[in-house]
């Protein structure tokens, strides 16, 4: 689907856990004049349960089959801005509903930013580890080609504010509306 065809429907961000996607998302959302909504969040609401209950109840497995059914939902929709889970690009469904679907957008963050953003988050499960730096090293090392895999845009993120960094996403945005 060429991308000028793509920009009215959906904007999906992708990313490492701790990248941006939730905040920079409904800023990007607030402008557009979109919809805004966290895979992730959907699915606590959906099932009434953190996802580390999920995750401890059902597995990585059966929480990424969640994740599939609630992406899918969300897919169909129309003019949103959608911040999926880090991992949801780990199944080659998604990946494909991704790059037929919207305009992908990859925000870049190195192991060592998303770290210090999310140390002490404790509701991260993946992150419930001995080293989570060493965790995020082996997630990055996993992830990043599968995120450029799908990204029409890649923008790198922890070097700038958010403010700059969302001017940096709306301008990919124009340009990739007159490619």
């Amino acid at each position: 689907m060429p991308a000028m065809e793509k920009i009215a429907g959906i904007f999906i961000l992708v990313g490492l856990m701790g990248s941006g996607k939730s905040t920079l998302g409904r800023q990007l959302a607030t402008h557009l004049h979109y919809s805004f909504y966290d895979s992730d969040q959907v699915i606590v609401d959906k099932t009434g349960v953190s996802i580390p209950t999920i995750f401890e109840m059902e597995g990585e497995t059966g929480f990424r089959q969640r994740e599939k059914k609630t992406i899918e939902t969300l897919c169909a929709m129309d003019k949103i801005v959608l911040a999926t889970g880090g991992g949801a690009i780990l199944l080659p469904e998604n990946r494909q509903l991704f790059k037929q679907k919207g305009v992908v957008i990859y925000l870049h963050a190195l192991p060592e930013t998303v770290y210090v953003r999310t140390q002490n988050d404790k509701n991260r499960p993946l992150l419930q580890v001995d080293d989570p730096l060493a965790r995020f090293r082996q997630l990055y090392q996993t992830r990043d080609r599968l995120y450029r895999e799908v990204a029409d845009i890649v923008i790198e993120v922890g070097k700038h504010g958010v403010t700059e960094t969302l001017q940096q996403i709306i301008q990919q945005i124009e340009g990739v509306k007159k490619s």
